[in-house]
């Protein structure tokens, strides 16, 4: 009777194991990592003896999780990508935003180029010049807003970058504990610790892309996409932030080495923030600095090309922020390099770093990309419409970081305040001499360098035969002179005609200061005209042409980010549903082994019963 006692008494204890390990699966049905568990049960082995063997009951092996490897790993892959898409949308909406709460740019500049055409058609209305310098003033306005709208997203992503390597190292200090509680359990690891283990897990995929490795104790080492350790048994590995070595305001991550990382991490929301901040924002920013620039010099250029209401050349009428040269805090000389923009259609919208090998200078795009440089006679360096000027005494492995229209779009400024100061008039006309004639005819006079000393002081177009022409100056002093041809440009004193017609022998044309400045606006309509001038991209690209591209590329990233975030979200929900359907806990199933598990124990509880029934009633017969 003592076997049949101790069979149930074993098969009392082990539907109380599996009715405990029920009630706990039900009561975690909605905690976060929590893996199913299941009772695993084993038949006692029984002692062989006589003709046959009698079962002993049953063992309760283990209380195992419900857990797959393969699935688990792919969570954590779909979860990093998830976060990524979020944070990556997230930053991308905010984008769209500001450019939306900044004021419409296009509007503005609309309005700005179109105010030049109000002057050249009402000459002499003061209030068509004084609104010209108000829709000035409006465009350099929301430039203005836009940029400091996007340099407030980089304070902010850069701070985001600072708080999520805190949160990675904290969850990876969390990691190192658990991994040392299980290895102090040795081989009975309580379940409970291996999910908190694998939430850990899931949790660091989260803010980073991340390599797990089971080990065979149980414990994980995780490493980052750069291929540096974040946890290793029971140590983790704090990542860092700290400045980059040439923008103190611009956030780095470092490994636990001290070793810059922040360009070979990839994966969730840190890789967002450092993908975002370094594809995009920069990008936008240099982009919109660009436009800014064009715009500057651009209307700069043309306002120097004719006459104000005072009869001089026109002065600017925007000022706009030289390139941004930043040393690095590692270097060792004492040199210094200061940068201006020489040609505005060279401008590619890159930065770039300037480096000293001992021997020579050369420059490459942030992105690595080689660029050529062109020595100057006086020293100074070209290289993508910029000239460089360099300074005092490098050593090997200086650089410098150059960022020509970064910060253009912030310090764009108006600068005129005289609304007789708009250069409306030609600066130059020609007149014809009485006596020509051939059909000959000069309709406008271009100036090519309004810094020419010469360029108002006059001067004479003859054609002394019909195939040779002579320019002269006041005093008969011959400036240019040679073979001529119908259709031939002529130029000299920071001017250039193209005569139409054919001049005759003898023929001759007066360049001089333009005498009709207050009622000629030429020059007005020359400036209307750049809405649609090229300026930008080897003269191929107006500033609204430049502003729309960008306009549109912001709006792609935007696109592209919800679609990818949507994409994400169903793969995760996939990856999750696959999980949960091995580890998750069913409760219609649980039920079910509840009342299984109960009939078990209640059967097992009637077998001690039975036995302690005929024990007593063998007790009797003896006594009797």
């Amino acid at each position: 009777m003592s076997n049949l006692l101790s069979i149930g008494t074993s098969g009392l204890n082990a539907a109380q194991v599996a009715l405990t390990t029920v009630g706990n699966n039900i009561s975690n049905v909605n905690t976060t990592g929590y893996s199913r568990q299941t009772v695993l049960q084993t038949e006692a082995i029984s002692q062989a003896g006589g003709n046959y063997t009698i079962g002993s009951g049953v063992n309760v092996q283990a209380v195992q999780r419900a857990y797959s490897d393969f699935l688990t790993s792919a969570l954590w892959s779909s979860n990093s990508n998830l976060q990524r898409a979020t944070t990556y949308n997230s930053l991308a909406t905010t984008l769209n935003s500001s450019l939306s709460a900044s004021g419409n740019l296009q509007s503005a500049l609309d309005d700005f180029y179109g105010a030049f055409s109000t002057v050249a058609n009402t000459p002499g209305v003061a209030s068509s010049r004084q609104s010209l310098l108000g829709s000035a003033s409006q465009a350099v306005t929301v430039f203005n807003t836009l940029g400091q709208q996007l340099a407030a997203q980089q304070t902010q992503v850069n701070s985001q970058i600072s708080t999520t390597v805190d949160s990675i190292n904290n969850v990876s200090a969390n990691l190192a504990s658990v991994n040392a509680q299980i290895h102090a359990a040795g081989n009975n690891v309580p379940n409970d610790l291996l999910d908190q283990r694998d939430n850990l897990v899931q949790t660091l995929s989260g803010y980073l892309g991340v390599s797990a490795y089971t080990q065979s104790d149980g414990t994980v080492s995780v490493y980052t996409s750069s291929g540096a350790a974040l946890v290793s048994g029971d140590k983790s590995f704090a990542l860092k932030t700290g400045n980059n070595q040439y923008d103190a305001s611009r956030t780095e991550v470092l490994d636990s080495t001290g070793t810059v990382v922040s360009s070979k991490l990839s994966g969730g929301s840190l890789g967002a923030l450092l993908d975002y901040r370094g594809n995009v924002l920069d990008t936008v920013q240099n982009q919109l600095g660009e436009a800014a620039v064009a715009l500057s010099t651009s209307v700069n250029t043309q306002q120097s090309k004719g006459l104000d209401q005072y009869g001089k050349l026109g002065g600017p009428m925007f000022s706009v922020p030289s390139p941004t040269v930043l040393p690095s805090n590692l270097n060792k000389g004492t040199a210094s390099v200061s940068a201006s923009i020489s040609d505005v259609s060279q401008l590619t919208g890159s930065d770039y770093v300037l480096s000293y090998d001992g021997s020579n200078w050369s420059m490459a795009t942030t992105s690595g990309q080689n660029v050529p440089m062109t020595a100057n006679p006086d020293g100074t360096y070209s290289a993508d419409g910029m000239t460089l000027t360099l300074s005092g005494t490098a050593q090997a492995g200086d650089t410098f970081q150059l960022r020509p229209t970064r910060d253009a779009s912030t310090g764009l400024a108006v600068t005129m305040t005289d609304p007789n100061g708009i250069a409306a008039a030609a600066a130059l006309n020609a007149t014809a001499a009485k006596a020509n004639t051939g059909d000959g005819a000069i309709g406008s006079v271009t100036v090519t360098d309004p810094t020419n000393a010469a360029l108002l002081s006059g001067a004479t177009v003859s054609f002394p035969t019909a195939g040779s022409y002579q320019v002269t100056d006041g005093s008969g002093n011959v400036l240019a002179s040679g073979s001529y041809a119908p259709g031939q440009t002529i130029s000299a004193n920071g001017w250039s005609v193209t005569p139409s017609g054919t001049p005759k022998a003898s023929d001759s044309f007066s360049i001089g200061a333009n005498t009709n400045g207050l009622n000629d606006t030429s020059n007005a309509l020359a400036l209307a005209g750049l809405a649609d001038k090229g300026v930008l991209a080897g003269g191929t690209q107006s500033v609204i042409d430049a502003y729309g591209t960008l306009t549109t590329s912001i709006g792609t990233v935007g696109s592209q980010a919800a679609s990818n975030f949507t994409t994400q979200t169903s793969l995760y929900n996939q990856a999750m549903s696959a999980q949960q359907s091995v580890s998750g806990v069913n409760l219609d199933e649980e039920a079910a082994n509840m009342v299984k598990y109960q009939q078990a124990y209640q059967a097992s509880a009637q077998v001690i019963s039975t036995a302690q029934t005929i024990f007593s009633s063998l007790l009797t017969a003896i006594q009797g």
